[in-house]
């Protein structure tokens, strides 16, 4: 390791940017995110799209990645992935899921918690054929989170299902779209002296959002 590089442990930063307060955020969760995401996209953060989901498979231990939202409404956040992927096993097994965006410029975290089912077939169809070519036929090409030889193997899948589906690949039956159901959310936002911002949200049993003001 360089000694010219500063140890991790002195590495800070001062948050400053903004605040978070219960007067000016919304009563409704989805209605905050929303804002937030916007806001995230017109300050052309890197990937505002993305988020780390996280799963615990049946043997407890968690795992996570990143992966990009796709829609969210009423009913919940969706992304699409292989149904055979880690996750999608994890998610089989426990449909419990954690979900995270981070807008390092922006000093924000969002974090959503609920309940993961799959979209309807017509849901996951129309989003599939609105995909890219390339991206379709990487659909079929990858064996996700399997153990391969070498990249080798994805580049002859992807010409073994070029060549049979030419330019209408339909969707892999193992392939299609989650959505999380959320029950509780957190917002943080960065303020100076580490006295951050951060605000839950917890469903309650009349479907209505308590909102609750967490220490950093």
């Amino acid at each position: 390791m360089s000694e010219h590089l500063p140890s991790i442990a002195d590495l800070r930063k001062s948050y400053e940017r903004a605040e978070l307060n219960e007067e000016a955020s919304h009563a409704d969760p989805l209605k905050q995110f929303d804002q937030w995401l916007k806001e995230a996209i017109t300050a052309q953060v890197p990937e505002p799209n993305a988020m780390t989901v996280a799963t615990v498979a049946s043997n407890l231990r968690p795992s996570t990645r990143v992966v990009l939202i796709k829609g969210f409404d009423a009913r919940g956040l969706v992304w699409f992935t292989n149904y055979n992927s880690r996750k999608g096993q994890d998610l089989a097994g426990n449909p419990y899921a954690a979900l995270q965006f981070h807008w390092v410029e922006l000093e924000r975290v969002v974090r959503i918690e609920g309940v993961v089912e799959k979209v309807s077939d017509e849901e996951s169809d129309a989003y599939f054929h609105s995909r890219p070519l390339d991206s379709r036929i990487g659909a079929w090409a990858s064996p996700q989170s399997e153990v391969i030889s070498g990249r080798g193997v994805l580049l002859a899948n992807a010409a073994k299902y070029g060549a049979k589906f030419l330019l209408q690949p339909p969707r892999p039956p193992h392939w299609g779209g989650y959505r999380l159901k959320p029950d509780n959310w957190q917002f943080w936002q960065g303020r100076k002296s580490r006295l951050h911002d951060r605000l839950r949200y917890t469903l309650q049993a009349d479907a209505q959002w308590l909102r609750e003001r967490l220490a950093p």
